[in-house]
């Protein structure tokens, strides 16, 4: 028997006749008084690959207030790849309310039946997305750190962390539609902006009544980030972990993000402890970043805090188990002691930089 004559025939994938309405990939565009929140121009890039992947349009979703220059918001994502923008404007969705912006996206998906919706997991999108998902009565799954287009059948293949961070898992929602999704800011690539694409827009019509609206905006305060850690965007970053042994050591980590210019990161444990803010906690119940450089110093490397930072372009590990977990995704790993390996960088790096400035 030849071996073709061995192989099983491929079983043929029927799709389920409910959903042959269901076309093309929708991305959110969350905005808020006209500014663009970056995850939506990210997203666009991720889901320009999957409406590739299933031979559809890419579209993105614009809600805002009548001023809020949302045709110029539906311009700039024709540049980062997508096809079609439907416009959704109305005095009622000049600040952002669950109840008003659930009300605008679920009819707009009820009305053109896209096949993927995905969020950014924001405050905002995090609040909209469960809603939208509860209303509509289909899937949602949050948090995602990859995207795959199960081509035989459709499906959106999901992963993300779950058990704390300890286990990666991958769900598909098999029976429902839309595939809704939400992606941390910095999961995925910022993708190259193409001033010279061009698209479709669609305008909505919305109509909600102010008075039926339960929550009422009395006044808006912008958020002042100037003093507060801002890693996600940071292109350098120095993290530190447990294996720097006690706080005081923790010092090494902002004497070398002195010199370099970056941003201090650290891993859970060393936050649980109090040696660092909140706000400098990199990992899946922390920050994603996506830096030029990421340094770990005493990290070991688990999963909760690599699903946080792998997508850095260089990482440097420093840790003194050459079995920790760390050195099998880092690109380059020291194996030693950080207490000492630290302040030997920082002098090194002191030394490069008044030589270059000399030299310049």
């Amino acid at each position: 028997m030849s071996e073709q004559a061995k192989k099983p025939a491929k079983k043929k994938v029927e799709l389920d006749p409910r959903f042959v309405n269901y076309k093309h990939v929708w991305v959110v565009i969350e905005s808020e008084r006209g500014e663009v929140h970056p995850v939506s121009w990210e997203l666009l890039g991720e889901g320009r690959k999957l409406a590739d992947a299933l031979g559809v349009q890419l579209c993105g979703v614009v809600i805002c207030g009548p001023g809020e220059r949302g045709k110029g918001i539906c311009g700039e994502a024709f540049t980062y790849g997508a096809d079609k923008c439907y416009l959704v404007q109305d005095d009622v969705l000049k600040d952002y309310r669950n109840e008003p912006y659930t009300k605008a996206l679920t009819d707009v998906v009820n009305a053109f039946q896209p096949e993927i919706l995905m969020l950014g997991a924001s405050t905002l999108g995090r609040d909209l997305a469960g809603s939208v998902a509860t209303t509509l009565g289909t899937g949602l799954v949050a948090d995602c750190t990859e995207l795959v287009i199960e081509t035989e059948t459709r499906n959106l293949a999901s992963t993300r962390p779950t058990f704390g961070g300890s286990l990666l898992c991958t769900i598909m929602t098999q029976r429902h539609r839309p595939q809704m999704a939400t992606v941390r800011p910095r999961v995925m690539a910022m993708p190259e902006a193409d001033a010279s694409r061009t698209g479709e827009i669609v305008e909505v019509p919305f109509s909600m009544i102010e008075s039926t609206i339960v929550t009422k905006v009395l006044e808006f305060i912008a958020d002042d980030t100037r003093d507060k850690p801002n890693l996600p965007f940071a292109d350098i970053i120095v993290s530190g972990g447990r294996g720097l042994k006690k706080p005081e050591n923790f010092q090494l980590v902002w004497d070398l993000a002195k010199v370099l210019g970056a941003e201090v990161g650290a891993s859970r444990p060393v936050v649980q402890a109090g040696w660092a803010e909140l706000d400098r906690q990199v990992g899946q119940s922390g920050k994603t970043v996506r830096p030029k450089l990421y340094i770990a110093a005493g990290i070991s490397g688990a999963i909760q805090h690599r699903v946080g930072m792998d997508g850095a372009d260089v990482i440097i590990a420093i840790n003194s188990d050459p079995n920790a977990p760390i050195f099998d995704f880092a690109h380059y790993g020291i194996v030693g002691n950080a207490m000492t390996i630290l302040p030997a960088l920082t002098e090194a790096f002191k030394a490069h930089l008044a030589q270059a400035r000399k030299a310049g």
